[in-house]
C-alpha cells in the first residue's frame, strides 16, 4: 500500500513538473512587412535579452484588434518598466496582407509587425484560434500562453511582464 501511495504522488509530482516546464521558441519564419524573413527562434529566442511578448492577430479578428488597442495603450509605460518588445504576427492571407500596414498605421501601433504563413504558425505554436498571445522569457523559452481576449486581459499580461522582468 505504501509503494502505490509512493508511485502516486511521485506520478502526480512528475505531471506538475511538466505542466509547468517551458517550452523553447518554435524555430520558424516570418516575415516583416517590407518582406525581408526573420527567425523567430534567433530573433527572439533569448538574443535579445528582453522578454517578448508575440501576440497572434489577423485583420478580420476583432477581438484580436481589440487586445492590440489596449496593449498599444500600455505599451510606453510597459517598454520603460520593463524593458519589454511586443511583436505582433500576423496570420492573414496574401490578399489580407495588403490592408494590415493602414490598419497600423490607423492604430498607431508601435510594435513590430511580422507576417506568419496561418498554418504554419497554427502547427508551430499549436494553437487554433486567435487571438493567441505567448510570453517569451529572457531566455527564449515560451513562459506564458493565452487565448481569446476580454478587457483586462492586458492587466494579467502586464503582470507576467513584470514577474519574468525581475
Amino acid at each position: 500500500m505504501k509503494r502505490l501511495v509512493l508511485l502516486s504522488a511521485l506520478f502526480v509530482f512528475i505531471l506538475s513538473q511538466a505542466a509547468t516546464a517551458q517550452q523553447a521558441l518554435p524555430n520558424v519564419e516570418v516575415r516583416t512587412l517590407d518582406g525581408q524573413l526573420v527567425n523567430l527562434q534567433e530573433a527572439y529566442g533569448g538574443q535579445n535579452g528582453k522578454v517578448t511578448v508575440l501576440s497572434f492577430w489577423a485583420t478580420w479578428c476583432s477581438p484580436c484588434k481589440k487586445e492590440l488597442d489596449a496593449i498599444a495603450d500600455l505599451y510606453p509605460e510597459w517598454q520603460e518598466a520593463y524593458d519589454v518588445e511586443v511583436v505582433a504576427i500576423t496570420i492573414d492571407t496574401r490578399r489580407a496582407l495588403a490592408q494590415v500596414p493602414s490598419i497600423v498605421e490607423t492604430k498607431g501601433w508601435e510594435y513590430t509587425i511580422l507576417s506568419g504563413n496561418e498554418n504554419e504558425m497554427r502547427n508551430a505554436f499549436n494553437f487554433s484560434s486567435i487571438p493567441q498571445t505567448f510570453v517569451v522569457d529572457k531566455k527564449g523559452s515560451i513562459a506564458y500562453i493565452h487565448n481569446g481576449y476580454v478587457p483586462g486581459d492586458e492587466v494579467e499580461l502586464e503582470e507576467v511582464i513584470a514577474k519574468l522582468s525581475e
